[in-house]
């Protein structure tokens, strides 16, 4: 299944920093919340560190301390989500939902719940979700859920709403690669090459020539084609042989790289 955005799991937690830590050790007994809340903090840096079992001890603790906080049971269904065992998924969803029965309005939680119902493939739920973090004016990782439910529709087959969701998130950041990318190609894809080249172009400009994913190139091979330009086209080809020689995008490649058909797919 194709990932939705180009970050892992660990990119959607909340920008939680230990600064609490500096709490004394009395202080943290005296005060079960703040307790909770710092050992969260921790769990957050764990899981960015890749040590889930140690992650998983700290919201635990943190859990025992304050079962009531809704961020130690969003990151717990987040932990779980990226040990990623069936058992642990679907435990995930149990924490995802408390989170959110604990504190409806929080975007972050939103945006995590969303992701995790993409993942699972079950995209009416996630677009519930996404659009709630999406409106959500004044959240710092709102361009990230309008990826988030541009790739959602995409799933869903609703490209005219995807094209809106990926707009809304350029206008809250207008170097978001995700959404450019998956401009490019909904242009591609309706045979506009020239503004899809435009977004194209715009992407290459903030990643780099040579730190494009698989997808851009085959987008950019594509628009090459498009546009008669062959020399482009056999410069990106050769990197997408080069980088990702077991890709979908390059396999598709070998397939086309003979057709006459006008419009690669």
């Amino acid at each position: 299944m194709k990932k939705i955005s180009s970050y892992a799991v660990v990119g959607l937690i909340l920008s939680l920093t230990l600064q609490g830590c500096q709490t004394t050790q009395s202080n943290l007994k005296q005060d079960p919340k703040k307790s909770a809340e710092v050992r969260t903090q921790i769990a957050a840096e764990y899981i960015r560190s890749g040590d889930l079992d140690a992650a998983k001890r700290s919201l635990d603790e943190a859990l025992q301390k304050d079962d009531r906080d809704a961020t130690a049971n969003m990151m717990m269904g987040v932990l779980l989500q990226q040990e990623g065992s069936s058992s642990n998924l679907e435990k995930a969803d149990r924490y995802f939902k408390r989170a959110i029965s604990l504190n409806s309005t929080d975007a972050q939680i939103r945006n995590n719940y969303g992701r995790y119902l993409y993942q699972l493939g079950r995209y009416n739920e996630a677009e519930k979700q996404l659009q709630i973090a999406g409106s959500t004016l004044g959240y710092d990782q709102r361009a990230m859920a309008l990826e988030n439910l541009g790739q959602t529709y995409l799933r869903l087959g609703n490209t005219t709403a995807a094209e809106q969701a990926f707009m809304s998130a350029l206008r809250a950041d207008q170097s978001s690669p995700v959404a450019l990318v998956e401009l490019a190609e909904i242009m591609y894809q309706r045979q506009q090459y020239n503004t899809a080249s435009d977004f194209y172009e715009g992407y290459v400009r903030i990643v780099g020539s040579k730190n494009q994913s698989a997808q851009a190139l085959w987008v950019g091979i594509r628009i090459a084609r498009a546009n008669g330009d062959n020399m482009s086209m056999q410069i990106l080809v050769n990197q997408l042989r080069a980088l990702y020689p077991d890709s979908q995008e390059y396999q598709r490649y070998l397939k086309l790289q003979y057709s006459t058909e006008a419009v690669w797919k």
